[in-house]
């Protein structure tokens, strides 16, 4: 593994620009270091495995749902890997508590896509023992549909690609993880 490889970059900047929402939580800090409950529990890591609480606001008046993602661009991968995706959340919803991330707490019409990791709820940051630090890019997208057109068999990638042809906004919090 090459641990000297350059910092990937930010993915969202490769989008075309949309206005920005406000996101902010009360488990994780933008810019900071990500909290071990939001750490994997696997792979060698024992964290909480816990999705952060997330709130937003300042969507477009069109905004039909959200969607929210967490994307790790610095994984020792072509494609980055793919944490959390949640999709279908209803427009008069501006939070999510923390734990949403699993099919027991998705609000009502909301359902997850299988992440990078198989599995369709929110899974922690697991970056390779001895890399270099990861970002862990929290993202909220305002989306000018109430229906995307997918179900839950769609990958990640197919997932990212349709949402971004339906970004009204985007507001991203990155938090830094390592072990």
């Amino acid at each position: 593994m090459n641990l000297d490889r350059p910092v990937a970059p930010d993915p969202y900047s490769l989008l075309p620009a949309v206005p920005t929402l406000t996101v902010s939580s009360t488990s994780i800090q933008h810019n900071a270091w990500l909290p071990e409950e939001q750490v994997f529990d696997g792979w060698g890591m024992t964290g909480g495995n816990v999705s952060p609480q997330l709130s937003w606001a300042g969507a477009p008046a069109d905004t039909k749902g959200f969607a929210v993602t967490c994307f790790d661009p610095d994984a020792p991968t072509p494609s980055g890997f793919w944490h959390w995706l949640l999709v279908g959340i209803p427009a008069d919803v501006t939070s999510l508590n923390a734990g949403a991330g699993t099919a027991d707490a998705d609000p009502k019409g909301a359902f997850h896509m299988a992440n990078d990791f198989g599995d369709k709820r929110y899974d922690g940051a697991a970056p390779p023992a001895g890399d270099h630090d990861h970002r862990y890019m929290f993202a909220v997208h305002a989306i000018d549909t109430d229906d995307l057109g997918l179900d839950d068999t769609a990958s990640a990638a197919v997932t990212a690609f349709t949402m971004g042809m339906h970004t009204l906004a985007r507001g991203v919090i990155s938090a830094t993880y390592t072990t």
